[in-house]
């Protein structure tokens, strides 16, 4: 109770007070009804002081009326006059309860929120990284990126038969949606194993491709931190349709499945304004976690700046430097009461990521999906951003990638490639568009860079040309190529600079890129390597991007993919062929 107490006070939150003094003992769990994993009755949740809640339309269609349980009652038959009814005794009033943002009493009547007008979507711009000339810019630089939402949405709208807008299609997050298979790193202390292949490019003649790994260890899950969770979900009135709040509240009981004793959830929701609705709560409490998310309805304006406010003084509050501090936020991005600004929200939670307290964000819904404000809080948190279009992504994403999406091995990891000119005149970098850093931030730790989740995997690939190959642009008249000072054996020179999570410092990796890692056709080089090459050539056609030969068309993306798909065991590589197969069919958005 000192804790319920403690949280009440510093949240100070008259909403949740009902709820908050209905913490059920252990017994309580015990005798429920509802298995874990399935959806908590009515009788159980009301035990532990939460509304469940059944959606449905009025005969009017214009409303919908929310119910905790439906019940029926039917005359029994009597025969002549029935008996007086003996007095009831009087019923004491039953004390105003006061429902946090998002949670609808029994009974409540909610106007059904108006269809949000569809293609206003919003993404951020990003312009396809030109060639370089290796004698004028021999260093890249840019921060590593293992989100995978562009690739979620991008298969929402080819399954919708429309090909997506070229600002949602990040290339690096679909070649990034996929596993590798890549060597796994011994130990924790060193987080890393980096792989390396080149090969000629499929879709441009004189070029080869340098294709770069990063494999994460993958922590045991008895040896895996606690967890401090904060749930924050958009109960706004945007989140009203199955795609949205039902998916989220879906994805969210997948995530509580795969939590024990150790860890511990708090949930806030945020409508018109934000409020707390389940305090810290044990891992092993999945029946009064399952509660709270049942009891959330969606209804009125998007107040998303209070509701990260908030969720992050809840974090704080609970805050275990022995544990993943973690804030994941479920919505479409339709911020639009309070602070709403992405660069102003950007900046708030860039702040707040030096204490400790990181940030996951997961989108849903279409119309009017807002991926700008999406990646702006989540390339600033210290987290991933992820697009959840059915359950079967729910579950990979808090299943099966669950140690990934939660648990960092590595903060502010950075890739730099210094090119040989004796042997490289041109490349590259395909996607990254938005990671891309200065040279110099690479030795400076002071610059934020991507994180790493335990097993994940990152995957760069850089197009290079050769020393005489025929070049993108004319030799300069008055210039010259620099000298080379490296041995003539290598490419290039890879370096990675990573920190230990909770540490101020960085270390480096590195290791040459040499005539070693060529495959001298594109059938003899690495499996994980074509399948990287099929996903980027899909991305780019898509972009529209001015590289890819006019040859290069998607029977050769679909025969490229065909040839590397592997065991598949989960079927991602076969989807991701009938993606490809309809690509080039559909109607290209807001044109």
């Amino acid at each position: 109770m000192r804790e319920t107490r403690r949280f009440r006070s510093i949240v100070s939150l008259t909403a949740i007070a009902a709820m908050m003094a209905a913490s059920a003992p252990p017994a309580t769990f015990a005798r429920a009804t509802s298995p874990v994993g399935s959806e908590p009755s009515a009788a159980d949740c009301e035990k532990l002081g939460f509304p469940v809640a059944n959606d449905r339309e009025d005969a009017r269609g214009s409303s919908v009326v929310v119910t905790a349980q439906k019940r029926s009652y039917a005359p029994s038959p009597m025969v002549g006059a029935p008996p007086p009814a003996p007095p009831r005794p009087p019923v004491p009033p039953r004390p105003e309860i006061v429902y946090a943002p998002g949670v609808v009493a029994p009974g409540a009547i909610m106007p059904r929120p108006p269809i949000a007008a569809q293609d206003t979507e919003k993404y951020p711009g990003g312009v396809s990284n030109p060639i370089r000339q290796v004698a004028q810019e021999p260093v890249s630089t840019f921060s590593i990126d293992v989100d995978t939402a562009a690739y979620a949405n991008t298969r929402r709208f080819l399954s919708d038969g429309r090909v997506p807008p070229r600002d949602a299609v990040r290339v690096e997050e679909l070649i990034n949606y996929f596993d590798y298979a890549y060597p796994l790193p011994a130990t924790k202390a060193e987080p890393f194993r980096p792989f390396v292949a080149v090969a000629p490019s499929p879709w441009s003649t004189d070029r080869q491709i340098i294709h770069i790994g990063l494999q994460g260890y993958d922590i045991p899950r008895d040896q895996q931190p606690p967890l401090n969770l904060v749930f924050l979900v958009d109960t706004s009135g945007s989140m009203w349709s199955e795609d949205r709040l039902p998916l989220a509240r879906k994805a969210l009981g997948t995530l509580i499945d795969q939590l024990d004793s150790k860890d511990r959830v708090s949930m806030v929701a945020y409508a018109g304004s934000a409020g707390a609705v389940l305090a810290p709560t044990s891992g092993k409490e999945k029946l009064k976690m399952r509660c709270a998310l049942g009891a959330l309805r969606s209804g009125g304006s998007t107040a998303g700046g209070q509701g990260l406010a908030l969720a992050y003084a809840l974090a704080q509050q609970n805050f275990d430097p022995k544990a993943v501090n973690r804030v994941i936020l479920l919505t479409d991005g339709d911020f639009n009461v309070g602070v709403s600004d992405p660069r102003k929200l950007k900046d708030f939670v860039a702040d707040k990521r030096k204490t400790g307290v990181y940030l996951s964000v997961y989108g849903f819904g279409r119309g009017n999906y807002n991926d700008t404000m999406m990646q702006a809080l989540a390339q600033n948190g210290n987290g991933t951003a992820a697009y959840i279009d059915s359950f079967d992504e729910a579950r990979k994403l808090f299943r099966d990638d669950f140690s990934g999406s939660l648990f960092p091995i590595a903060d502010d990891v950075k890739i730099q490639v210094e090119f040989n000119p004796a042997q490289v005149s041109e490349y590259r970098l395909i996607g990254y568009e938005t990671r891309m850093l200065n040279r110099e931030d690479f030795n400076n730790d002071q610059v934020d860079a991507g994180e790493v989740g335990s097993g994940a995997s990152v995957t760069a690939l850089y197009e290079i040309a050769r020393v005489g190959a025929a070049p993108s642009s004319d030799p300069l008249r008055y210039g010259s190529a620099r000298p080379a000072a490296a041995p003539s054996a290598e490419l290039a020179f890879l370096k990675i600079r990573y920190k230990l999570p909770g540490k101020p410092d960085s270390v480096l990796m590195q290791r040459p890129i040499t005539r070693a890692d060529v495959s001298d056709s594109l059938a003899a080089a690495p499996e994980s390597t074509r399948w990287a090459l099929a996903v980027a050539a899909f991305g780019q056609k898509l972009r529209g991007d001015p590289w890819i030969s006019a040859d290069f068309g998607w029977p050769q993306v679909i025969d490229l993919a065909q040839g590397a798909r592997g065991t598949d065991e989960f079927g991602l590589r076969a989807e991701f062929v009938k993606l490809a197969r309809g690509a080039g069919e559909g109607k290209r958005v807001n044109e």
